[in-house]
């Protein structure tokens, strides 16, 4: 009798001959071999036994011990002492390597834009920095995982009651109520769930964006000099005509942007990077020029939550009557970067068609960590943590602004800013920031330059101070022998 669940040797069928066909042996070396040249036997993967895939396949041991024998002999596989037989790494048995391929993105089936030399983005490591300034990145170790862990439970739970099927692109119903009372209640954003779209991060957002406005060729977009390079890419990806505008205290200098303009990208809450907030003249000149020229403006709003002095200015999007602004926000600072979850605030004639770009994308974000985090913010645990880490973040900012007085003089001097997790300060011209990084970086002291955010002649000469990395009583020893390093 038959067992009923045969075990199936690979992923693919193998096709042989009726039993008795003298061809058996040549079939199977051929299918074996041809599945190892097109790739669906990998390099290092271990091949079923013998006596184990003769039985599945229902010939004789010989003929498989033969098979394996001829592709031993040519080079296919490779056996090792008691461990089996493993498919052969080809391109290196040919002497082949990365290092001798083609150059990334000379191909020309490729798109324009990927025509060049690409790589893998470098991962955020924390290395072994001893005094890490890393811009963009938030203290976690405080974050209620034993919290989040139960409500993560919860929520598998919950799929368990109900068939766990495709949901709607926007997003959960819950999260998008929940981040609509946050947003109303911590930004004064004033919105509706129905205007929320929940994105992969803000960077879905802004690839979103671009995929929805940009014309390709003829679409200029114009983005704060310095700014935030990833958005830069993404619309520049999308074919658009990118062009940058300078930033003064005041934030986006207004009267600097081209008449043709018809997607802005600004920071204005906390302008990344110099960290300036933009002044009330300069959000109604940006609204009155959007709203004039037929723009869409993108406010970023990306650590909104975490401000420590003065009167919060209203975001745009609260200030905007003709809708011509969409507020992108991220959980990335707030809570943890891993976690990949953001969200668009968007005007009614703009969310149809981001909604059916984002199912086109990806159809919806993880479910699960949606109904995670609806849960997290509805308790409560959000506003918990952010005043907690408010508190934490507003000592750090301290301290380094007090260390950068004390120590820095006339070799630091620190751009007003009053939100966000990170500051920078000015350098002067004699001194150059990537040597001055270098040498820091030999210290163990991680630091960023702003040239590192813009691009063209008007790049500035300064540093880019992040504290959501480092402990408030490392601050003052780094930036005291940051300035040694610069007297010297």
């Amino acid at each position: 009798m038959e067992h009923p669940f045969e075990f199936q040797p690979f992923e693919f069928p193998l096709d042989l001959p009726a039993r008795g066909s003298r061809q058996r042996l040549t079939a199977l070396h051929a299918q074996l071999r041809a599945a190892i040249l097109d790739g669906r036997l990998k390099a290092g993967l271990r091949l079923p036994a013998t006596r184990e895939l003769a039985l599945a396949l229902k010939v004789s041991r010989n003929t498989v011990v033969a098979a394996y024998d001829l592709l031993l002999s040519e080079g296919y596989l490779v056996a090792r002492r008691g461990a089996g037989n493993y498919v052969a790494d080809l391109l290196a048995r040919r002497g082949v390597s990365r290092a001798t391929a083609p150059e990334a993105g000379s191909d020309r089936r490729l798109a324009p834009y990927w025509r060049k030399a690409l790589g893998p983005m470098a991962p955020m490591q924390v290395g072994s920095y001893t005094h890490d300034f890393r811009v963009g990145i938030p203290d976690s170790s405080p974050f209620p995982f034993d919290v989040w862990r139960r409500l993560s439970a919860r929520a598998v739970r919950g799929l368990s009651k109900s068939p766990p099927l495709y949901g709607q692109s926007e997003g959960r119903p819950a999260l998008r109520e929940a981040i609509a009372r946050h947003v109303s209640f911590a930004r004064a954003v004033a919105c509706e769930p129905d205007d929320v779209i929940v994105t992969s991060g803000a960077q879905q957002a802004f690839d979103l964006l671009a995929r929805v406005l940009i014309t390709p060729g003829r679409t200029t977009v114009a983005v704060e000099n310095p700014g935030y390079p990833p958005l830069r890419a993404a619309f520049t990806a999308a074919g658009a005509k990118v062009v940058g505008v300078p930033v003064d205290e005041e934030g986006l200098i207004v009267d600097r942007l081209p008449a043709e303009a018809r997607v802005i990208y600004v920071t204005p809450s906390h302008q990344f990077p110099l960290g300036v907030s933009m002044s009330p003249r300069r959000r109604a000149e940006l609204l009155a020029f959007a709203t004039a020229k037929q723009a869409v403006v993108i406010e970023d709003d990306y650590d909104g939550e975490f401000r420590y002095g003065g009167r919060p200015l209203d975001a745009l999007q609260t200030l905007d009557r003709n809708g011509v602004v969409c507020y992108v926000g991220t959980f990335s600072k707030c809570l943890f970067p891993a976690l990949r979850l953001g969200y668009l605030v968007t005007p009614p004639w703009l969310h149809a068609a981001l909604a059916e770009a984002k199912q086109l994308t990806d159809w919806h974000c993880d479910v699960p960590a949606q109904d995670t985090l609806a849960a997290f913010i509805a308790e409560g645990h959000l506003a918990r943590h952010v005043r907690k880490m408010r508190n934490v973040y507003a000592e750090r900012r301290d301290v380094l602004l007090e260390a950068l007085a004390r120590h820095g003089g006339e070799h630091l001097q620190a751009w007003p800013s009053d939100a966000g997790l990170h500051l920078a300060a000015k350098l002067p011209r004699a001194v150059k920031a990537g040597h001055l990084i270098a040498r820091a970086a030999e210290q163990h002291i991680r630091l960023e330059g702003l040239a590192d955010y813009a691009w063209g002649r008007s790049a500035p000469n300064g540093l880019v101070f992040g504290y959501g990395m480092i402990a408030a009583d490392r601050i003052e020893e780094a930036i005291r022998r940051v300035v040694k390093l610069l007297q010297t």
